[in-house]
């Protein structure tokens, strides 16, 4: 016999797997299982502009040019980064760049090479 939870809406003991998803057929009311949330939350994943998912290590290039905070400087575009740092935040990369030092992109302007 299955040890499911009850519906944490109406109380059946009458759900059943889906996929992930647990359904019950009473309600009609689906939910993630617990350990399927936890799961999901420790496993945040970064892509880059075009969907392709980045990794620690990784060398990446700057899709357009990018101005340097603070600074008349400006990132060109096909820059190549390499040995990036994955982290939590608005900007998800830490790296160093040849001529500015260290830096923090968003994944949202740089394409894996």
């Amino acid at each position: 016999m299955s040890s499911l939870p009850n519906c944490p809406k109406c109380s059946s003991e009458y759900t059943y797997e889906d996929g992930v998803l647990l359904v019950c057929p009473v309600c009609a009311h689906e939910w993630a299982a617990e350990s399927e949330i936890n799961s999901l939350e420790d496993e945040k994943v970064i892509k880059d502009f075009n969907g392709n998912v980045l990794n620690d290590g990784d060398t990446v290039s700057v899709i357009k040019d990018l101005k340097v905070k603070g600074s008349s400087s400006v990132i060109k575009i096909g820059t190549k980064v390499k040995n990036i740092r994955l982290v939590d935040g608005d900007h998800d990369i830490d790296c160093k760049i040849n001529g500015f030092g260290a830096m923090k992109l968003k994944s949202e302007f740089v394409k894996k090479v």
